[in-house]
């Protein structure tokens, strides 16, 4: 019985509230249209940020097609990392202001398998452009890094993330 007069009210909560009679509806593809333009918007401010940070710092980075800005400062004749590798390293890993996040000093080498582990995407395509011995730095795009929601530890939503690396080895499962 009671039940009755609360279905009854239901259609009443759904109402319009002051206002919203005169909002503006879109078709899906004008929604999709609009996510794409807020997209291309924040990946280009991203970069910009991206390039000041590097150049405030003289750094010389290069960027890959898929947005990952790198440099390597120090070469080797090492053998290249490869996908399928096992992969050891030393790192930090900071935001763009500089906060260190993580590093090998606190935790330890990083060891993973190239391709196979759950490390983010421009980490890896990253290593994939080193050699054994080699050191670099990556700028990581929050697309590359931890996306739109971070680590939720020590990264916040929407970071660029810092990387530099000292690759130890990189050896078998080739």
């Amino acid at each position: 019985m009671i039940l009755v007069p609360i279905f009854a009210l239901l259609p009443l909560s759904c109402r319009m509230t002051p206002g919203q009679e005169n909002a503006p509806s879109y078709t899906p593809e004008e929604e999709k249209e609009m996510l794409l333009q807020i997209n291309k918007f924040l990946v280009q401010k991203d970069i910009d940020l991206i390039k000041k940070h590097a150049e405030r710092r003289g750094w010389e980075m290069e960027v890959t097609e898929t947005g990952l800005f790198y440099e390597i400062y120090e070469q080797t004749n090492g053998i290249w990392a490869e996908l399928g590798m096992n992969i050891r390293m030393n790192y930090s890993l900071s935001l763009l202001d500089g906060t260190l996040c993580y590093s090998s000093e606190k935790a330890g080498p990083k060891e993973f398998q190239l391709g196979k582990s759950l490390e983010i995407s421009g980490l890896e395509q990253g290593v994939e452009l080193m050699r054994v011995g080699e050191k670099a730095r990556f700028i990581l795009p929050p697309h590359l890094a931890y996306g739109l929601l971070g680590d939720e530890e020590r990264i916040p939503a929407r970071s660029i993330v810092v990387y530099e690396i000292e690759l130890l080895n990189a050896q078998g499962n080739r």
